[in-house]
């Protein structure tokens, strides 16, 4: 069966489009609701189940759950709402509370006129491809309201943000605190706004809190992992030792070493893994995807660490992770897994390891992760109508393999339509920059030509 509205990373989509209407957001809410409520029928003896629900900060997110209430409820089951809560601190409190789903309002890294749905396992585990295929066929089906008696109630978690902090200090060290640090916190406007900064300042640091102001309209806006530029700034303008940059559900990390360098996803697992390795704490190898630095995967090779990679999204790198029995993996554009330490990408926890490998050498950020090179790597975003197929393009074969042969065996081509928008992303990568932003520019012309854009 084929997806209709489930994507890499949920439903989403533009708020006041389909499927990111009140009125398919209540189907969707009824139909899982109804799935759910079939598949723990036996085990709960006659309970309603129970389903967690949090959001970001999009001005949307108000409008989306209460329909997702409304449609949960007419279902049969209960709602619990955390209000302004990370994607992972869902997974987590999900997990925690013993409820038979978690549920995300957000649309992740993009901006405010998006939204999107996203759901958990019982497991704190993003939902099985068979259970989100379930939920589509139910969506079909019109609406019956349970009998008064059975319709599900809703009240808010006291305490949700407050339960998720102590959560994300207990994975850092308990010998180690971050006394002396000086730490410039992007927030992104988002879900992690009243929650990131407490963490850091609670283990001793002298937090410098930024995109810690939402207004339902500013979220991910020229701040947060997606604009890392803007925390740079800021740690050279405060003399920081360091910078952390969530997006705007709290799943994704960028950082900043204190000369004001970024350090994307790759550097990032390089440094908690070039740690574990060095301490005998690294459990396996190391998963990254199709887009991770050819420097990257060197780089670890060369700490005698196996690697391997993923299609593109953090639910292919965690399904890798679990048939190989590995705790680390990630991406480059920061989704970082620790699965000793959550079930989920998690920017806040995944930032605790990184400031733990740098206490414990004694290191800074920019020392510790100058042993991974990166590669000149060109991405280029096309945009297409949505549908578009790239399978059965005879032009854009030809391009990908012309560049292909010209790279040999000193670079890669990547060609995947986006998860999440309607794109086509184009990466080169090479050793040579110019010859890389050449093939680069070539293949996406050729997409374009092609899509009649």
């Amino acid at each position: 069966m084929s997806r209709r509205f489930f994507g890499t990373d949920g439903v989403r989509g533009r708020v006041g489009e389909d499927p990111i209407t009140p009125g398919m957001v209540m189907r969707l809410g009824y139909a899982a609701g109804r799935v759910l409520a079939a598949q723990e029928h036996d085990a709960l003896h006659g309970e309603r189940p129970a389903v967690l629900i949090g959001k970001d900060t999009r001005v949307s997110g108000y409008m989306l759950e209460a329909a997702l209430q409304a449609g949960f409820t007419a279902a049969g089951v209960d709602v619990r709402l955390t209000g302004p809560m990370t994607t992972p601190g869902v997974a987590y409190l999900t997990r925690a509370l013993r409820l038979q789903a978690g549920v995300v309002i957000s649309a992740s890294h993009n901006p405010y006129e998006d939204n999107g749905i996203k759901f958990f396992s019982a497991t704190g585990t993003k939902l099985p491809d068979a259970v989100e295929l379930a939920i589509e066929a139910a969506m079909e089906q019109p609406i019956r309201t349970v009998g008064p008696k059975q319709i599900g109630r809703s009240k808010r978690v006291d305490d949700a943000a407050g339960r998720y902090i102590e959560f994300c200090k207990s994975t850092f060290p308990t010998d180690l605190d971050l006394r002396g640090m000086r730490i410039v916190v992007d927030c992104a406007n988002g879900a992690g706004y009243h929650i990131a900064p407490h963490v850091f300042h609670e283990l001793g640091a002298d937090v410098i809190a930024i995109g810690a102001e939402p207004d339902g309209l500013n979220i991910n806006r020229e701040c947060g992992a997606t604009h890392p530029e803007t925390l740079a700034r800021a740690v050279r303008k405060h003399r920081a030792d360091v910078g952390v940059a969530l997006d705007g559900d709290g799943d994704r990390l960028i950082m900043v070493d204190g000369n004001g360098q970024i350090a994307d996803g790759d550097r990032l697992i390089y440094t908690i893994a070039r740690h574990r390795k060095e301490s005998g704490e690294l459990k396996g190898g190391v998963v990254g995807t199709q887009m991770t630095n050819l420097g990257t995967e060197l780089a670890l090779r060369r700490l005698g660490c196996e690697f391997a990679r993923a299609k593109v999204g953090d639910r292919y790198v965690l399904e890798l992770m679990q048939e190989k029995g590995w705790q680390l993996g990630g991406e480059t554009s920061g989704h970082i897994l620790c699965l000793d330490k959550h079930t989920t990408g998690d920017a806040i926890i995944s930032a605790l390891q990184v400031l733990a490998a740098l206490r414990s050498t004694r290191r800074t950020l920019a020392d510790y992760a100058q042993d991974c090179p990166a590669f000149p790597q060109i991405l280029l975003n096309v945009r297409v109508d949505k549908g578009f197929k790239l399978n059965g393009q005879a032009p854009i074969t030809e391009a990908v393999a012309a560049a292909e042969a010209e790279l040999a065996d000193s670079g890669r081509v990547v060609l995947r339509p986006s998860g999440t928008e309607p794109l086509i992303r184009v990466m080169v990568e090479g050793r040579d920059e110019a010859q890389v932003q050449r093939l680069a520019q070539r293949i996406a012309d050729t997409v374009r030509a092609v899509a009649g854009q």
